[in-house]
């Protein structure tokens, strides 16, 4: 079944283009939280020519992202996705696949975008990985019983862009 075409982006010129997306491991097999998908991530956020990760978490069967283009307002986000899946699944030599597509929102104010990273940042929380949620970066190379606690691996490339 062919996906409708995309809305186009109307937001002021002004105004940032930023997508909240979700990418979900098939079958939601725990899979990603670990320190080798955490490298992996970083690793293909690097590779990035046209997108922009402005934050990003980790869960064990999904990854949350906040995302901008860097030139083209109207930057197709599938590429995004599809380059982003497949450079983490390489790098991982992973046995596992995606769930087909994502799920993604344009944001489309400040009240928004803030809405978004909130719901990121409290993501373990609500999954019972963490009792509360720290700023920062988790530690991986925490003891074994702190780093439990944390199984969702955060990082953020620009938090002062948030």
């Amino acid at each position: 079944m062919a996906h409708p075409p995309r809305i186009p982006v109307w937001l002021r010129w002004d105004q940032s283009v930023i997508y909240f997306v979700t990418i979900c491991v098939a079958d939601r097999k725990p899979v990603l939280a670990n320190r080798e998908a955490f490298n992996a991530l970083k690793l293909a956020a690097s590779k990035l020519e046209h997108w922009h990760i402005l934050a990003a978490i980790l869960m064990p069967d999904h990854l949350h992202v906040l995302v901008a283009p860097t030139k083209e307002r109207e930057a197709k986000l599938g590429n995004f996705s599809a380059a982003l899946k497949r450079w983490m699944r390489e790098e991982l030599k992973a046995s596992w696949k995606w769930q087909p597509g994502c799920f993604d929102r344009l944001l489309r104010s400040g009240d928004s975008l803030h809405e978004k990273w909130l719901y990121v940042q409290e993501n373990p929380v609500r999954a019972g990985l963490v009792q509360r949620w720290r700023s920062g970066r988790i530690d991986m190379n925490a003891t074994k019983e702190s780093a439990s606690e944390a199984l969702a691996l955060q990082f953020f490339m620009n938090p002062d862009r948030i």
